[in-house]
């Protein structure tokens, strides 16, 4: 019996040590593989063509595009400018461009040990950032009989998963347990971070989707992105309310979980108003719910029950922050399950033609029923309805001349929360119903 314990502990500890890593966050399977570098990927022959090629799965010219034209290429370089030399100044963190902190979203901040001869930390946030580590895949994806499934189990990351790829831009944009963008950044002078998945994916592309993307892909549905993306924030923020180490700092909870234009307003404003779905009277500091108070909105073709006791959720996580600590974190529990389990069901969904006018009516109802008093939820209304107005052509609903129409509309939506400090409720709201009554 002694020896048969001896091997079976052998084989378990063989087992054990010969698995493969598994990530558990966006970020450890960013960071699973070696980085080789933005130049591994910009030969001409490459993603460094000057135009796109003709017969190609992919345009081949994407180095070219990231490099001229999205901003993630010289998120480094913003390091060095005066404004980020104040906020490392007021942190005491030395030099922003080489701070762990500042480095971990505006480069591709992997270990040393895991450097490419040809990797750079200057290069900003560059392929391997969102692409994953390409130690394993770099030559292989280039061959066409390897298919994006042999590419993925090699360390590339599933960017076309709307949940995938949502998890890890969050990471930066909003802040995770594994790069907590906390109040003091702010405080030093960090600029709001405001997110939406479906936006910010099309705002700066070095792709398109075409038949060869889809067919590769899959189909693409910008809505569907829009509302996963809620869900995902969501759940993101509830993960922080519910960290003992990142979401609490001595006797405070992490401030820049909660909205801030509920304490940062002129105390000679006296315009605070009542929001059903929070429950709290005026002088009660808010966890920011914008995309909890969304995501009750992408439930509204997939399962009106489901929004319904989301809203009730939502109403019991406000009451319990002025209850206790323990009540707040057992609150974002049941809130974080009830979204997280709803999630395949979202991303599953076809967010189709007949799906829209369900969405933009939920919304506006909640305009009706104040509930876009907060400037970060008008934020994300706005964005939501750009989703909604760039599907309603998509899809073939608005014919020119209604597409005209509707953006110009659009434009004036956002035209009101273009100055978070002064804009008009009254004035969102009214623009929100223009909106509305020019939809199909």
């Amino acid at each position: 019996m002694k020896h048969l314990a001896t091997a079976l502990l052998v084989v378990i500890l063989a087992l054990v040590f010969s698995a493969p890593c598994v990530a558990s966050t966006a970020v450890q399977a960013i960071e699973a593989h070696k980085h080789l570098g933005v130049a591994s990927c910009s030969n001409s022959v490459c993603h460094g063509a000057s135009q796109p090629f003709r017969d190609s799965n992919v345009l081949q010219n994407e180095f070219a595009v990231w490099q001229e034209f999205d901003p993630h290429a010289k998120a480094w370089q913003t390091l060095g400018s005066q404004a980020s030399r104040d906020i490392a100044r007021k942190l005491g963190i030395g030099d922003p461009a080489e701070a762990k902190i500042c480095l971990d979203c505006h480069a591709d901040s992997i270990a040393v040990e895991k450097r490419g001869d040809r990797f750079q930390i200057s290069d900003g946030v560059g392929c391997e950032s969102c692409h994953g580590g390409s130690e394993l895949w770099l030559n292989a994806h280039a061959d066409r009989s390897v298919t994006h499934a042999d590419n993925l189990k090699n360390g590339m990351y599933p960017t076309d998963d709307p949940v995938a790829r949502a998890r890890l831009c969050l990471s930066c944009h909003m802040g995770t347990n594994d790069r907590m963008i906390t109040h003091r950044i702010m405080g030093a002078g960090h600029p709001r971070l405001s997110f939406e998945l479906d936006t910010f994916t099309w705002l700066h592309p070095h792709y398109k989707i075409g038949e060869a993307w889809t067919k590769r892909k899959g189909q693409w549905n910008g809505v569907r992105d829009w509302a996963v993306g809620q869900g995902v924030a969501a759940v993101n923020l509830l993960d922080l309310v519910e960290d003992e180490k990142a979401g609490w700092k001595g006797i405070f909870p992490e401030l820049v979980m909660f909205d801030c234009h509920a304490c940062h307003k002129l105390m000679s404003g006296n315009q605070w108003g009542p929001r059903p779905g929070t429950g709290l009277g005026p002088g009660v500091v808010r966890l920011n719910d914008a995309n909890m108070l969304m995501f009750r909105h992408v439930l509204a073709p997939v399962d009106k029950a489901a929004a319904s006791r989301i809203g009730e959720q939502i109403r019991a996580l406000h009451k319990a922050t002025t209850e206790s600590r323990s009540a707040t974190m057992a609150a974002a529990s049941r809130l974080r399950a009830s979204i997280e389990s709803l999630l395949p069901t979202v991303s599953a969904f076809n967010y189709g033609p007949e799906s829209l006018d369900l969405i933009l009516s939920s919304i506006q109802a909640d305009a009706e029923r104040g509930e876009y008093r907060d400037y970060a939820s008008a934020e994300q209304v706005a964005m939501a309805a750009q989703s909604v107005v760039v599907a309603f052509e998509n899809d073939g609903k608005v014919d020119a001349e209604k597409a005209s129409q509707l953006r110009a509309r659009l434009d004036a939506l956002y035209a009101v929360i273009k100055d978070e400090n002064s804009w008009s409720v009254q004035k969102f709201k009214s623009a929100l119903a223009a909106l509305r009554s020019a939809a199909p």
